[in-house]
């Protein structure tokens, strides 16, 4: 096998994430004013249309602590749902997931808070998870695994509840987000385990949740009367 079919068989959509933000935290480190083309910032995406900034924070980290816990979930688990979900399908949660978390930062968060971070995407890879486990109800791995982070998921929201750095609402939109993709896209291999209205049901949630948090957050800040 060339090493470019192997690389190519293996999980390279987690590999390619991890290099993006690993690569961006190099280059805003070097120049430090960049960060701050690409973070959430309320008043910006509102008022200024830089509708980006729904999209950049999922790669942007502030700080050395805050890339290297990120970097090793991702690392670990996202090899995990990449080899279940296959690589379009675990690309699209994951992006999809960290922008219903900074589309409800956007809308719930106030003006001043600026935020960053693949957090939200990382919540929603255990909405996904959650949500797959589910149609899995017979197999003990597939269960202990779902306890395993159900109880990360409360620990973690729990954290964030007293901790005035956590992006708390970001973290619980990209966990409602996966959920609901989660629900909404069929595994390859298995897609009989899912019946294709629940399927519709929970990817029109997903639209919903989006649109009427877009909404909510473009009314907060007076653009919508």
């Amino acid at each position: 096998m060339t090493p470019v079919k192997k690389f190519l068989n293996g999980p390279y959509v987690t590999y390619s994430l991890l290099t993006l933000q690993i690569g961006l935290f190099l280059l805003n480190y070097l120049f430090p004013s960049t960060q701050y083309f690409g973070v959430m910032n309320g008043p910006l995406i509102a008022v200024a249309k830089q509708y980006w900034r729904l999209v950049t924070p999922i790669f942007i980290h502030f700080g050395l602590t805050h890339i290297l816990f990120n970097s090793v979930v991702l690392y670990y688990m996202g090899q995990q749902l990449e080899a279940i979900y296959g690589h379009a399908r675990f690309l699209l949660i994951y992006l999809l997931s960290g922008v219903m978390g900074n589309i409800v930062s956007f809308a719930f968060n106030p003006a001043y808070v600026h935020s960053a971070g693949a957090s939200t995407a990382l919540f929603g890879m255990f909405g996904a998870f959650v949500a797959m486990a589910m149609h899995f109800k017979h197999y003990p791995m597939m269960q202990s695994m779902m306890k395993q982070y159900l109880l990360l998921i409360i620990m973690n929201l729990a954290l964030g509840l007293f901790s005035s750095s956590i992006d708390l609402f970001g973290h619980i939109g990209g966990l409602l987000g996966g959920f609901c993709l989660g629900q909404a896209i069929a595994l390859k291999q298995q897609p009989m385990l899912y019946k294709k209205s629940v399927q519709l049901l929970f990817g029109l949630l997903f639209l919903f949740l989006c649109i009427i948090c877009l909404f909510y957050g473009f009314k907060k800040y007076q653009i919508l009367v």
